[in-house]
């Protein structure tokens, strides 16, 4: 089988063609998933803030309804769960103020987020003043509907 000249220009064009248009369709999913990715490492961000902002302003009500009933949190202290933490954490403790930054955002599943970031802390608990610097993770499960705070654990910040 052979082709004249015209022939092997047309289909060089219809292959340029057929290429360029996988590469747009190839690049508009990735920038949908990118879009929606970003859209949903803004929401947990903000579900983050909004916890340490309920830590420091005794807020239990907000603690109870946007943490798993499973949840606990761990770190140099020892492991608390949810119960624990509304009796102690919002009793015991004054939160002056907190940052967050270096902030990683990993999706691990539909229903499964997790967040690493470094935390900067003026607070103590029980008259103990706490690390002002820590490495934390969070993670976070989508459960009807709705993003709720799972496990938190943080670590004295080594640098």
């Amino acid at each position: 089988m052979s082709f004249s000249f015209p022939e092997i220009i047309k289909m060089k064009k219809l292959l340029l063609l057929s290429s360029f248009t996988i590469i747009l369709v190839n690049q508009a999913f990735g920038q949908a998933n990118s879009t929606k990715e970003l859209a949903l490492k803004n929401q947990i961000i903000a579900l983050d803030i909004a916890a340490w902002d309920a830590w420091k302003n005794k807020d239990v009500a907000y603690f109870q309804a946007n943490t798993t009933p499973t949840f606990q949190s761990g770190g140099a202290y020892g492991f608390s769960r949810k119960e624990e933490m509304i009796s102690t954490a919002f009793v015991d403790c004054n939160v002056n103020s907190f940052a967050l930054k270096d902030i990683g955002f990993i999706q691990i599943d539909k229903k499964t987020v997790m967040l690493t970031y470094t935390a900067t802390q003026d607070a103590e608990c029980g008259g103990v003043q706490l690390p002002a610097k820590v490495r934390a993770s969070v993670t976070y499960v989508k459960q009807s509907g709705k993003w709720l705070e799972a496990f938190y654990m943080d670590a004295p910040f080594m640098e």
